[in-house]
């Protein structure tokens, strides 16, 4: 149906260009062709019925190339072997066809310029020339008679003259001649009185024509004499009309009329080759047209020629491909699991064996693919229960609260569970696959060496050992257990490396030795200090003379042992404190309004001090106990503002996450800073920097934070100084108040 349409749409194209192509035509062989209309349509219609078979023969050929060329390039199957059975056609016909056009056209071209040479056309012309040169003597022939009968008439001496006697005398002289003589004779006198004719032999019976009166009255204007050539049955009348004398009569002048008759026989003759030069520069003038419809001609039967080359290479290579591509797409569907598949035999010759090879081939996969499938059946239930077994225990690996690697036995690391992961610090996915001495760090690897080197040493397949390990500036407490995995046959193929984390255990042990320490301390020390602190005052109540004494001995005595016993007291109320750490109470709070409360505490009482407070981003209401908090940044205040005893700044920021899920309460200070050592004993207990201090501040801070499931660290400010950073979990949140939020 489409090729239909598509023969319709060109054949239509074909009529619109028809008027174009003459159009062009037209302008081409202006000026150079004059021929009849009727013969210019026929040579116009017969060169645009070549050039619309050309382009319609251009057409099928470049309509077949072009099938063949898209095949190509969307890779169709058969494309190629099509190709080769066209370019070999091709090549069969193109070459002699190519060269018996030149060949053909040559010929044309030298018949042409044979047929249309200088000297055919000069013998043509000079055989028209001697025919016209026949009514040419006629004429002089004619006007020479005329002349004499002129003189003849002018040299008679008649007195008068009658219409019979003139008759007469025209006759005589009419007769005088009758071979070479004027055919017939006639006489008009000027005042058209007297109009005599006679004739002779030849046109005795015949009606003359008559002559023209203007041709009559031109004669006797100028006094002249013209020749006149007439058509007539018999043959053409050639006349000399000449104004005469008559004697010296009455008469006097008259018209004499002499003519000759040229028989119709020379006259065809000359007619004939009158036409044939006609004919002749007719054809001449079509000579470059001939030329192009003959090349037209030429090109047309060439191109039928390619295309029957191609159009027969096409067929032969379908009747190949065709069944090739059947058994391509059967192939196919077979290999994407249609066993079931049969072709049918269209044909007995190889191509039917070729089938049935396919189909028995076919019916032996299916039967292999139904064993392969009970089999693969079997083996997946097996690998399923294989990786069930293996999710479990990668599960269990990922959540045991022990870091673990393994290595294979060339100190690849083949696996690392979440817990290694966060100690460590490390992306499992960046070292999985890479020896541990390329990725650790040197003091990590060392080890890790040391461990493979003392079970090489001992023989023994599993070490345990209790080592210090540091990791980004903090040190963990580790319980390493180092064993050596083997198959089944006693082969070593790895190691496993188990550790658990014993820092916040032991650290737990050391916070709950030191508690049960400040309980005892505070119990045996609290007793006998109220004694104590009573009897001074009660001495000084009793000797009231001795006090007045001056530079009284008795005086700095008492005075020293009542402060005294109110420091004591005071070490002793931080002692029970730490001892017995109230539970936490949280309750919605708003952070930003407490630590602005609690500086303002210290602004009035520290004026050397500049102290800011700042919010990065609006801090929500959430839930932590107020009062323990605002104990801890009292604490953080309180070292700050004992480093700074100059003065100096003390910054405390807000700030939140990027996923707003915790907030950070930082508090800078621009003092000496803390050297690295001191940094990692900072928050345990009775550590103290200060000469006066009890080292449990800090502890009590950092307790106070981990109750609040929190952290806390400590880092260097920039350029100088301290900066404590504690961070909370944002637990049941509420929008701040807008006159609360952000203030310095």
């Amino acid at each position: 149906m489409q090729k239909r349409k598509l023969i319709r749409r060109v054949i239509l194209i074909c009529i619109l260009l028809i008027p174009f192509f003459i159009w062009i035509q037209s302008i081409l062989f202006k000026g150079k062709v004059a021929l009849p209309l009727d013969n210019n349509i026929l040579i116009f219609a017969l060169i645009n019925l070549n050039v619309l078979l050309v382009l319609f023969v251009l057409f099928l050929v470049l309509r077949n190339l072009a099938e063949l060329f898209f095949e190509r390039r969307i890779n169709r199957l058969g494309n190629k072997l099509k190709t080769k059975l066209i370019a070999s056609f091709l090549s069969l016909t193109l070459i002699p066809t190519i060269l018996l056009f030149f060949v053909a056209l040559q010929f044309v071209s030298t018949s042409m310029d044979y047929w249309f040479n200088a000297s055919v056309e000069d013998s043509l012309t000079e055989s028209l020339q001697l025919a016209q040169s026949l009514l040419h003597e006629k004429e002089e022939q004619v006007t020479l008679m005329s002349k004499g009968i002129a003189e003849r008439m002018t040299d008679l001496d008649i007195s008068s003259y009658t219409s019979e006697t003139i008759s007469d005398t025209l006759e005589n002289i009419l007769s005088f001649n009758p071979i070479n003589g004027p055919d017939s004779l006639g006489l008009i006198t000027n005042d058209k009185n007297l109009e005599i004719s006679v004739r002779g032999p030849q046109l005795r019976s015949t009606l003359l024509p008559r002559i023209p009166l203007n041709i009559l009255d031109r004669v006797r204007e100028e006094h002249g004499r013209e020749t006149l050539v007439q058509e007539m049955q018999s043959g053409d009348l050639v006349s000399c009309i000449a104004e005469v004398q008559i004697g010296n009569g009455s008469l006097g002048k008259a018209i004499l009329i002499t003519s000759l008759l040229v028989k119709s026989d020379q006259l065809a003759r000359m007619t004939t080759i009158s036409q044939g030069i006609e004919d002749y520069r007719q054809l001449k003038h079509f000579k470059e047209p001939f030329k192009f419809w003959l090349l037209i001609i030429l090109l047309i039967v060439t191109l039928l020629v390619i295309f029957a080359a191609i159009w027969f290479g096409l067929y032969i290579s379908r009747g190949i491909t065709e069944p090739l591509e059947k058994l391509v797409l059967a192939t196919r569907r077979v290999a994407d699991g249609d066993l079931e598949f049969v072709m049918e035999r269209d044909s007995n010759d190889e191509m039917g064996l070729l089938v049935d090879s396919f189909n028995k081939m076919t019916q032996n996969l299916g039967s292999s693919n139904k064993k392969l499938a009970e089999t693969h059946s079997a083996l997946q239930l097996s690998s399923q229960e294989s990786e069930q077994r293996r999710r479990y225990t990668e599960i269990i690996l990922q959540n045991v609260s022990a870091g673990v690697i393994s290595l294979d036995e060339n100190g690849k690391i083949t696996t690392i569970n979440r817990f290694a992961e966060r100690l460590l610090n490390i992306d499992k996915n960046l070292f999985i696959g890479l020896n541990f001495r390329d990725v650790m760090p040197p003091y990590q690897a060392a080890v890790v060496d040391g461990f493979i080197e003392e079970l090489q040493v001992t023989g023994k397949n599993t070490v345990e050992q209790h080592i210090k390990m540091q990791v980004l500036s903090k040190t963990y407490s580790l319980l390493i257990n180092f064993t050596r995995l083997e198959d089944e046959g006693g082969k070593p193929v790895g190691f496993v490396l188990v550790f658990d984390n014993l820092t916040k255990l032991e650290k737990m042990q050391r916070m709950a030795a030191w508690r049960e320490v400040a309980r005892r301390i505070a119990h045996e020390i609290k007793n006998p200090l109220t004694p104590i602190q009573l009897s001074a005052q009660r001495l000084r109540r009793r000797y009231p003379e001795i006090l007045n004494e001056e530079n009284s001995v008795f005086d700095q005595c008492t005075n020293t042992i009542i402060t005294q016993v109110d420091e004591l007291k005071r070490l002793v109320s931080e002692f029970s404190q730490f001892a017995r750490m109230p539970k936490v109470q949280k309750s919605p709070e708003n952070l930003a309004k407490l630590a602005r409360q609690t500086l303002f505490l210290y602004q009035e009482g520290h004026k050397n001090i500049t102290f800011t407070c700042t919010e990065e981003q609006p801090i929500p209401i959430f839930s932590f106990d107020g009062e323990q908090i605002k104990r801890c940044l009292i604490n953080l205040l309180d070292n700050a503002v004992a480093v700074l005893p100059d003065g100096g700044n003390i910054d405390t920021v807000l700030a939140l996450d990027e996923e707003k899920e915790n907030v950070f309460l930082k508090v800078f200070d621009n003092g000496p800073g803390i050297s690295k050592d001191n940094k990692l004993k900072l928050f345990e207990p009775y550590f103290s920097t200060k000469k006066t201090g009890t080292g449990l501040g800090l502890a009590i801070v950092h307790t106070i934070v981990a109750d609040h499931n929190g952290y806390i660290r400590v880092q260097d400010n920039e350029p100088q100084g301290s900066v404590f950073i504690i961070e909370l979990p944002l637990l049941n949140q509420q929008q701040v108040e807008p006159d609360n939020q952000s203030k310095n």
